[in-house]
């Protein structure tokens, strides 16, 4: 079974300084529908002006990834660190037992866009941890967070795996999926067709009951792919 969330059916608020499209519930937009899937919470779709951002907050219990795909993140936490995160870098933060942190656009001209992501913990009551890792390959799939950071991979506290993907136009690929798994494909950039499906930019495709999902690029693409417990 494979159901296609539109980029443009997500929620959406625009603060002024911050332009934020959601997949799933979140703040001010409820939709019973769409309050996550799997132990994905939140895929947050965040266009920040310059000089702006979010103020120190606090979170708990909860895997928060960023990534930046337009500008840089300056991040700050309750833990000591004080970092910039570039285009093409992914964050991860374990809130755990409890953090406070600030995300903001240090530039004075340049827009900040970037997807934030919830994922919720295999369990709570962890320590609090920050980690950040470019993975830029051309083309290719590439894991970004397993549960026990193999093969260079980001560490995450659940049974899932984040591959990013980059394809080149015709390319075609399979990816198999193990029984009982649930998959989130997110379409960064360009068009694909996962099994007969057509997505775009934006565009999210949850995906259950299937032993394998092909992928046709349309056009040159890049996918997150997140494979997923059942509940």
């Amino acid at each position: 079974m494979i159901y296609l969330r539109n980029a443009h059916d997500r929620g959406h608020a625009n603060h002024g300084w911050l332009d934020s499209w959601h997949t799933f519930s979140f703040a001010n937009y409820y939709d019973a529908n769409f309050m996550g899937f799997s132990a994905l919470r939140v895929i947050n779709d965040d266009v920040i002006d310059a000089g702006q951002g979010f103020g120190t907050h606090p979170h708990k219990d909860m895997e928060i990834l960023t990534y930046v795909l337009e500008g840089v993140v300056e991040h700050q936490d309750s833990m000591g660190n004080k970092e910039q995160v570039p285009a093409g870098e992914f964050q991860i933060m374990s809130a755990g037992t409890g953090v406070r942190h600030s995300e903001y656009n240090p530039s004075d001209s340049e827009r900040l866009h970037l997807y934030q992501i919830w994922i919720m913990p295999e369990k709570n009551g962890i320590s609090p941890r920050y980690e950040q890792r470019r993975f830029d390959a051309a083309q290719g799939k590439q894991l970004v967070l397993s549960p026990n950071a193999r093969d260079g991979s980001l560490k995450v506290n659940q049974d899932m795996e984040l591959y990013r993907w980059a394809l080149a136009k015709d390319e075609q690929s399979i990816h198999q999926i193990a029984a009982d798994r649930r998959v989130w494909v997110q379409v960064v950039k360009g068009e694909v067709t996962i099994n007969g499906t057509n997505a775009s930019t934006a565009d999210g495709l949850a995906i259950w009951d299937e032993q394998a999902i092909s992928v046709h690029a349309n056009s040159n693409s890049e996918i997150l792919l997140f494979d997923l417990p059942p509940v």
